[in-house]
């Protein structure tokens, strides 16, 4: 149970372990149900193109609880890979991604900043995780500089 009171969803943990586990999944994006009161599975896919997922947070749309649909705020589990620089070798991180859009509706941005925690907590294996507030914060060198530390 998270500060606002919302919980999460069983299936959450589940698809989780199995992204984690498997390494089928690339990623999982979460959203709170219309009633926001519980953290839910939105999308999973095997697809592993970044812009692909990419679009999927750009496009999020939420409720408020007036009804008026806007832009929505996400979070995001994404199995990133990555080569190293040096040669080194490819790293692959589990990211947490939490999108919460400049210009979606305070509401949603404020439950789900008050809940994100909840989540986070529930998911045992995030190697890195990340704030996205705009288009460039999502940006696949933004992304990769953050989650690989600079070393790739």
């Amino acid at each position: 149970m998270s500060q606002s009171g919302v919980s999460v969803a069983p299936d959450c943990i589940t698809k989780f372990n199995e992204l984690k586990l498997n390494k089928k999944l690339k990623f999982i994006i979460y959203k709170l149900s219309d009633d926001y009161k519980e953290i839910v599975i939105e999308e999973t896919s095997e697809n592993g193109d970044w812009d692909f997922f990419r679009e999927k947070l750009l496009s999020a749309q939420s409720k408020s609880k007036t009804g008026k649909i806007g832009k929505g705020p996400r979070y995001a589990i994404y199995d990133f890979d990555y080569e190293l620089a040096a040669g080194e070798g490819s790293r692959s991180k589990i990211t947490f991604i939490a999108w919460s859009p400049d210009d979606a509706g305070i509401q949603p941005k404020m439950v789900y900043a008050s809940s994100k925690d909840a989540l986070k907590r529930a998911l045992n294996g995030i190697a890195t995780e990340f704030q996205a507030n705009d288009e460039e914060d999502i940006e696949y060198g933004s992304v990769l500089k953050k989650v690989s530390k600079g070393g790739a």
